[in-house]
Formats: C-alpha cells, sequence, structure tokens
C-alpha cells in the first residue's frame, strides 16, 4: 500500500495486487533523487522556521532491530514440542521463515542485532543528541514465560536513554503480535483488544512511572491492509476488503490500552496513523471517485472514530465496511489524545480498475518527472504539508500533532546525500505547515539503523548509519552528520542571545 514504509508491487498470495501495479517504463524519464549529486547545504545553511520547544526524535521497531526473535531467548537446541515453538514464536517469525514472504529470504533475526550491540548504538545517540526516541516493545517477548526478565531489559534501556538525556518513547506494538495470540483470531477476534489491554497493563505498571510518552498502536491501517488484507505482510492472510474488522479491534485494542497507561500514571498517550497525499491518475470521474475511495479509507477511517466522528460511508463499497458492535467500543476508541501521530513517506496515485473483482481501484505511477528514491517511491515534501493542513482542517478537536515516522530508502553505502535532501526538505515541510496553522510539535525519523524492513528484508537501507550486514559493524552515514549538525543549530537558535 503506498503511502508506507513498504513494498507497493508485491503480489498478494492470490495474484492479487489491491490494485497495486508497477510500470518501470513509466520511470525512465523521471528524476531520480540523488541520481545526479550536488552539495547539499550545511545544517548551518538551512533555514527550517522550527519554533522552539519543537523536537527532533528518531524511531524503530523491535522487529526491525532488535536481534534474536525479537529480544527473546535464543530458541531451544534439540526436539522442542510445538507448544513451546508457538509460545515463542511471534507472527513475523512464521512469515519470515516461508520460503517467498521477505524478498530476500533473511528473518528478523538477521538485522542489526540491537540488542548484542547496544552499547555502540548508545553510544552513536549520545553523539546525535536527539530530542527523543521512539522505540516498540516486543508483545511476542513480553508475552512468554520470560516477561519479567524482558521487562529488566527494556528498563535497563529506557534508562539507558534518560540517562544519556533523551526522552524514550514507548511503543506496544509495531505489527507484532504473539502467534498464541494469532492462533485465536488476531485482530479479527475482539477478544484480543482484552488481550492486548492486560499485556499494557503489564508493562505500564513497570515503566510509566519514567516513560512519560507512549504510542498504543503503530499504523492499524497498514498492519491491517497488508498483513489481513493483501497477505504480503504478517500474518499472511489475503482477505481483502473483508479484513477490516481487524482494523476496528485495532482500534478498540487502541482504546483499552490507553485507559490502562492512563491507570498507570502515563501523561502522553497517543497513536500513530499512517497518512498520504491521494491523487487521481487522471480528470475522469472514475479516478477522481477511486481517489477519493481510497483517501476515505487511508486518511479518515482509522482517525475519524478517534474523534467521535461516524467511520467514511464510502467503506461499504469494500464490502464489510466497519463498525463498532457496542457503544461501549465506540467510546473506548474516542478517549481524548494528548498527541496524534502521522506517519509519513509518499503519496499515492489511484486510477479505477474496472477488472479487479474485489478492489476497485489501482494504484498508478506517478506523473512523469516526479522526483522518486532509489527504489521508486515518489519523493514530495509538499505532500506532507497538506497531510498536517488537512488534519488541522478537518477535525477541530484534534490534539497536538508529532510526525512519528518518515525517512527515505537507499542502496548500501555511506555517500546520501539524497537521504540529506529528504531530510531538509521534509523537515522544511513541516515548518511550512505549522506556518499555515499545523500545530506540529516533533518529527521523528525512520531510523537510526538499517534494519530489517519486514517483507523487504535487509535490501533496503533507511538507516542514518550503515549496519554490515555480516559483522553488524555500524559506520555513520553522511546524513547522520548532517541529521546532529541540524539538531545542534536548532537547539542554539532557540537559545536566548
Amino acid at each position: 500500500m503506498p503511502g508506507t514504509r513498504s513494498h507497493h508491487s508485491r503480489q498478494s498470495d492470490d495474484g492479487q495486487t489491491g490494485g497495486m501495479h508497477h510500470d518501470e517504463g513509466m520511470h525512465a524519464n523521471q528524476a531520480r533523487l540523488g541520481a545526479t549529486p550536488r552539495a547539499a547545504k550545511s545544517a548551518s545553511d538551512r533555514v527550517l522556521d522550527l519554533p522552539a520547544g519543537f523536537r527532533f526524535g528518531l524511531v524503530s521497531a523491535s522487529t526491525a532491530v532488535e536481534g534474536q526473535m525479537g529480544g527473546r531467548p535464543p530458541m531451544p537446541q534439540g526436539p522442542t514440542s510445538a507448544d513451546a515453538l508457538t509460545t515463542l514464536a511471534s507472527i513475523w517469525d512464521v512469515f519470515a521463515a516461508t520460503p517467498g514472504r521477505v524478498v530476500d529470504g533473511t528473518a528478523p533475526s538477521d538485522g542489526p542485532d540491537q540488542n548484542a550491540h547496544w552499547d555502540r548504538d548508545l553510544d552513536l545517540l549520545r553523539e546525535l543528541k536527539p530530542d527523543s526516541v521512539r522505540i516498540s516493545l516486543s508483545w511476542t517477548a513480553l508475552s512468554g514465560n520470560s516477561a519479567d526478565l524482558l521487562l529488566d531489559h527494556y528498563e535497563r534501556r529506557v534508562d539507558d536513554l534518560l540517562s544519556a538525556g533523551i526522552a524514550p518513547t514507548l511503543t506496544l506494538t509495531h505489527y507484532d503480535m504473539p502467534l498464541t495470540v494469532m492462533a485465536d483470531g488476531g485482530w479479527l477476534n475482539r477478544q484480543t483488544a482484552d488481550v492486548f489491554g492486560e499485556y499494557t497493563a503489564m508493562v505500564a505498571a513497570r515503566l510509566a512511572d519514567r516513560v512519560a510518552s507512549w504510542v498504543t498502536v503503530n499504523s492499524p491501517l497498514v498492519h491491517t491492509a497488508f498483513g489481513y488484507g493483501l497477505g504480503i505482510e504478517a500474518p499472511g492472510l489475503t482477505m481483502l476488503g473483508d479484513c477490516l474488522q481487524a482494523g476496528v479491534n485495532q482500534l478498540i485494542g487502541h482504546g483499552i490500552a490507553t485507559a490502562a497507561l492512563r491507570s498507570a500514571g502515563a501523561t502522553r498517550v497517543g497513536i500513530a496513523n499512517n497518512h498520504t497525499a491521494v491523487r487521481p491518475a487522471s480528470p475522469s470521474p472514475e479516478d477522481l471517485h477511486c481517489a477519493a475511495l481510497y483517501s476515505a479509507l487511508h486518511n479518515r477511517a482509522f482517525t475519524n472514530p478517534l474523534f467521535s466522528l461516524n467511520f467514511p460511508p464510502e467503506l461499504s463499497e469494500f464490502g464489510a465496511g466497519m463498525e463498532f458492535v457496542s457503544e461501549a467500543d465506540r467510546a473506548l476508541v474516542a478517549q481524548p489524545l494528548d498527541f496524534y501521530g502521522v506517519n509519513y513517506y509518499h503519496p499515492v496515485t489511484v486510477a479505477h480498475a474496472p477488472d479487479n473483482s474485489s478492489i476497485p481501484f489501482t494504484f498508478a505511477d506517478p506523473a512523469v518527472g516526479t522526483p522518486i528514491d532509489a527504489f521508486d517511491w515518489p519523493i514530495d515534501a509538499q505532500a506532507l504539508t497538506d497531510v498536517l493542513l488537512d488534519l488541522t482542517t478537518q477535525y477541530p478537536n484534534l490534539p497536538p500533532l508529532e510526525v512519528t515516522e518518515n525517512g527515505t530508502q537507499t542502496h548500501a553505502g555511506l555517500a546520501d546525500e539524497a537521504r540529506i535532501l529528504f531530510l531538509d526538505a521534509h523537515l522544511a515541510a513541516v515548518a511550512k505547515a505549522i506556518g499555515a496553522g499545523a500545530d506540529v510539535r516533533g518529527y521523528q525519523h525512520w531510523s537510526l539503523l538499517d534494519g530489517w524492513e519486514f517483507a523487504e528484508g535487509l535490501s533496503r537501507k533507511m538507516g542514518l548509519v550503515e549496519v554490515d550486514t555480516a559483522s553488524r559493524t555500524r559506520t555513520p552515514r553522511a546524513s547522520f552528520g548532517h541529521y546532529r549538525n541540524l539538531i545542534a543549530e536548532h537547539r542554539q537558535r532557540q537559545r536566548p542571545s
């Protein structure tokens, strides 16, 4: 699904792409960002009119960076019962073990192994000096018999960040789920929201005294569409339009988790939703209709209920639609938020697809001449400004915004001017939105490290720091120094003269 940190040309198991197709030929005349490098302006030359108190950060996910099975003890050697393996496994362990699911055949354990290299990563963070770091907890790890031991692990990580002067934000689930919960239906089962609430209460009892900021669920749209609808991410189901109840139950899980966090004393609770600018492929009525339909799903279906609004009526065109089974659930979801997280990567172009049997649209290539990155994501910082302003206009009760994910992908190598240009353009886009009235308080870049990028494995490099896939050696890229200098310059500008 374009507009996400993922692959928009992968097919689902049944041959459907959910309308996703990719014509490499259309990109022949496009301007590939970074293809003709020019000297990037230094941080001191950038005029990023961001207000005092604006917070610069980083974001990662446990599945992407932690290493051995998301922080869990190593898999047992020798004969092991199916029950024991199920207890240890996440939906991503099983997904990655299935041939053909991950493009390069790698698994989460092939990632940067942050658990074994945390001291080095902490040194890098001390050098970078971000205001905040958003990390996700492994729900799978914390649901097993070693939960207390692994809570100690996360407690130490939180304390390390605080000692370095970095405020941690904890995400309760970033597409992660224990296989034991999936066996009972996963997010298709309303009871999973209650299980998620119990997990949240356990974690909050240990960590809410020192962690102020929490994200309950990361991008329920992406997890619903890719994991339950198209089968191109874990858990790999291909329900197409019938997947939407998984999104409803994630929202309910968010509501239950919000109540648990507040009961434990958490002071800043939010959710991170993926948003994108949706453009029709042509001015035809059919393309305009499909663009509006897709925008309703991507930009409003997972946001409206948070602010006591109904699900968009357009969703009925997908078949099952979205609905709450009780008013109590609706009220849980609509609890006040302290911030609203916006994950943005790129815009999407939508066209009518009358031959698609279940989803009436397709994702088309952007207009010729649109800058693209190393893996053909369109680059459009103005679209981020538009997203932030559209949210501000559409939701009068919107709390302060934070850009909770944003980044670009490159090939291997340390000279990543394309990432520097991307960073500058998107931070300038945030400043532009603030100047036009959006209340945006922070920006979190994906990511410090090259990570295991879910179904894309290790094929795409999104880190400020290169990670050697064999030795796990960390080497800062040019963008690391640029972001460090930009953060330092912003702080210097805020000091009284």
